[in-house]
């Protein structure tokens, strides 16, 4: 097995210890929000029109678009404790056009879409960065675009292979380093239109403020224990019950992503995987000029297991990925979120990439649920006659698509045959993971086959090769 530049320029432990020394552990994006008033409880029964169940992008946007459709319509939004905590607080930032996770996996898996589907995934970047404007969503918007960086030789093979063209530049060592100083890097392709950067905490509150403008009732501290139809007609919709109140929906909508679904077709469908960031302070004039980085891309390595980086508005560098950590039981538990050994990993791996910034400190950690499937995106259906709607499965790529998906939804329950419906990507299903032990079996022993890939020039093994046939392999 070979090695690794993250092992062989790793930095001094001291380096390592002194920047994680006073580090906070709480996402910086939730800190960094004004302080919120919040939104009620549920205290006594309704009716509405449109019942939607969580309080992350893809419930918000799902608000949003129903009452900007729908303005007459009483939309009503229960979220099991705030706003935007879970994965909509704690992402990079990044919101990628990428419908299917990469082109790659698209291809493999909906050959004769891929290309529409690329276009559907600007379009819909687009119409975001239109949304913005339009709806004066504060949330720090820079469509900066972003890098993919070869950081070992094999991985320069690799985009020698990409096409190129004036949306996508290829850059030899010399001219990404022109862009982002960093000694590890050896190639890049950057991608000027297909990312954009937010601050995700923002754009969650700015999204419940709007939603709340246009008239939807949002609660929080109001999880939902269950949803039933029985003895109810189609027309009459659901029923969902929490500890204070019932809501009677006409339609309603999943948006629950990572946690366990109220649908029992779902339960299997996703995994929760921890995944595990660092923000530092914000950077000085001279820490700023010692890397460059004048046109903020967003960066990512083209490892298995890879990293991912951005500045902040106020000149933060957010460096998070690497570990992707899977517990037995699937279960989501804020336990899992407090890893030194994941923190302590990233912080070296940060400092070998940028060792000009050695003395740096890092001001916050945290980790957050990310809702795997098995084709590595959303998946999409409907249940109980078609009166609900539902989406899941981002792996880690919900920025953007989840604005997709909402409108995915509303077709749905409206019943309207669109393109979006017909696509096969949302009328198909993913597999289901299969249940425990065997579950963490095979999460466990494909991570362990991704990291050897890593380190032998990114061949894939037997068992990477078995599941690539199989349609459950991923290169990220």
């Amino acid at each position: 097995m070979g090695t690794t530049i993250f092992e062989r320029a790793r930095p001094a432990a001291s380096v390592i210890a002194g920047a994680l020394a006073d580090t906070r552990s709480a996402p910086f994006w939730l800190d960094d929000v004004s302080p919120q008033t919040g939104y009620p409880t549920l205290t006594a029964d309704l009716d509405c029109d449109l019942a939607i169940v969580g309080g992350g992008y893809l419930g918000l946007w799902t608000a949003v678009l129903a009452q900007q459709e729908n303005p007459g319509a009483r939309v009503v939004l229960l979220e099991a404790r705030t706003i935007g905590w879970a994965a909509s607080g704690r992402n990079g930032g990044f919101c990628e056009a990428s419908l299917t996770h990469g082109e790659e996996n698209g291809r493999r898996r909906w050959r004769t879409e891929i290309d529409r589907l690329t276009e559907l995934g600007l379009k819909n970047l687009d119409e975001i960065e239109r949304a913005v404007t339009e709806l004066g969503l504060n949330c720090d918007f820079e469509r900066t675009g972003a890098i993919d960086l070869a950081v070992e030789e094999h991985q320069v093979d690799w985009l020698r292979e990409e096409p190129t063209g004036t949306d996508s530049v290829f850059l030899d060592a010399a001219a990404l380093r022109a862009e982002v100083g960093s000694p590890t890097y050896l190639a890049g392709i950057w991608h000027k239109r297909s990312n954009a950067l937010v601050h995700p905490g923002k754009l969650a509150t700015e999204l419940a403020r709007v939603a709340t403008e246009l008239g939807v009732e949002i609660f929080e501290h109001t999880p939902v224990k269950n949803l039933d139809t029985q003895g109810l007609t189609p027309a009459q919709g659901t029923r969902l019950r929490t500890e204070s109140g019932v809501v009677r929906a006409t339609k309603t909508a999943l948006a629950t992503n990572v946690f366990p679904s109220l649908l029992a077709r779902n339960r299997l469908s996703t995994v929760p995987v921890y995944d595990y960031v660092l923000m530092t302070e914000p950077l000085s004039p001279d820490q700023l000029t010692a890397i460059g980085w004048q046109k903020r891309q967003g960066l990512s390595d083209l490892a298995n297991q890879f990293h991912y980086y951005r500045l902040s508005a106020d000149n933060r560098i957010l460096f998070g990925g690497y570990d992707a950590i899977y517990h037995y039981g699937a279960r989501v538990r804020s336990g899992y979120e407090n890893r030194p050994e994941s923190f302590q990993r990233l912080a070296g791996h940060f400092f070998t990439t940028f060792p000009q910034l050695a003395g740096l400190r890092f001001s916050h950690q945290w980790a957050g649920a990310i809702d795997t499937s098995t084709q590595f995106c959303a998946f999409y259906g409907t249940a109980r006659g078609g009166r609900i709607s539902y989406a899941a499965g981002f792996t880690g790529l919900g920025v953007a698509a989840t604005h997709f998906a909402a409108k995915v939804m509303l077709d749905q329950l409206a019943e309207r045959r669109t393109e979006r419906t017909q696509l096969e990507m949302v009328r198909g299903r993913p597999l289901p993971f299969p249940p425990e032990p065997l579950a963490s079996m095979g999460i466990q022993t494909t991570r362990w086959s991704l990291d050897r890939a890593d380190h032998n020039r990114g061949r894939r093994n037997i068992i990477l090769k078995t599941l690539d046939a199989l349609g459950l392999g991923f290169d990220s």
